[in-house]
């Protein structure tokens, strides 16, 4: 897909963060953008702004979660448009603390969200794609896919999850001769509200899932290294380049390969996993110690 201009593009949590900047940027582009997310307001305030700017926006309530609700805003958007040519399977959610304090609700609950949010969009719409002859799959997965973790065991669980599956999803796709790309996005961090996704936990939730002592220490160093990141309008120049040039891997950190090269060098060479190898570089000039990586 050589660019973006009259072209569809379905964005799931696309009403903040990385979803609506790559909104923003799809838009300047001139392609026409669906957004997608689970709230409703939040939703409509990004369509409002969109449409101020002269883009052609369209919100679409969605839980990602739902094969149905995924059908639904697959039905509505050919009806509205005719095509879809990019999907960016972005809706993502966090939990933080020890990996045995977590609950089952909310390990079930991120991993709904992230993978089969995935999965969800990926059966959906990649039909779709290949019937009409062409499309591009963009997976927001995160560093958090491609090094080990502590403290954010069901994020981290999810996010190595959607880079194999994109992985797999490229594979296939060749097998079968489909003119489809895929690309993962693996950003480090980044400023969002990843660090507030309990806004959105389900009922049926406990929403103090992160007070414990344990949590709490994770997950204030989580947030504070999450509002000290790059702008999502970086991010969302990366994504857009990927499409355009049809570049499966999106690193959005310089220090990214280092990271990664440094955890496969630890496999090729036997060792069990350090916790401090998993942590970010810059933890201890930030005074934070025990920092993860989103």
């Amino acid at each position: 897909m050589k660019e973006l201009k009259d072209k569809v593009a379905v964005i799931t949590g696309g009403a903040s963060g990385i979803g609506l900047a790559v909104a923003r940027r799809f838009a300047a582009d001139g392609a026409t953008v669906v957004l997608a997310d689970i709230e409703a307001d939040t939703l409509a305030a990004a369509v409002d702004e969109l449409a101020a700017a002269g883009a052609r926006a369209t919100g679409i309530h969605t839980d990602v979660t739902d094969p149905a609700s995924f059908e639904a805003l697959r039905d509505e958007t050919l009806s509205l448009h005719g095509a879809v040519h990019v999907l960016c399977n972005n809706a993502g959610v966090a939990a933080g603390g020890p990996a045995w304090e977590i609950s089952l609700d909310v390990w079930r609950w991120v991993l709904e969200v992230n993978v089969f949010g995935v999965i969800n969009g990926i059966r959906t719409f990649v039909p779709t794609m290949i019937e009409q002859g062409e499309g591009h799959v963009v997976n927001t997965a995160s560093i958090a896919g491609l090094i080990a973790v502590p403290g954010i065991g069901p994020y981290t669980a999810s996010k190595h999850a959607v880079v194999s599956i994109s992985e797999t999803l490229l594979a296939d796709l060749a097998a079968a001769g489909a003119p489809v790309g895929v690309s993962v996005l693996c950003p480090a961090f980044v400023r969002t509200r990843i660090h507030q996704a309990d806004r959105n936990a389900p009922e049926g939730i406990d929403r103090d899932f992160e007070q414990g002592p344990s949590a709490q220490a994770t997950w204030g160093v989580f947030g504070a290294l999450v509002e000290a990141g790059i702008g999502t309008e970086v991010v969302a120049d990366a994504v857009r380049s990927a499409v355009v040039e049809e570049r499966f891997y999106i690193l959005t950190h310089p220090e990214t390969p280092e990271w990664v090269r440094g955890r496969f060098e630890t496999i090729l060479g036997g060792a069990a996993p350090s916790p401090r190898s998993s942590r970010h570089p810059d933890a201890e000039a930030s005074r934070c110690p025990d920092a993860v990586v989103p």
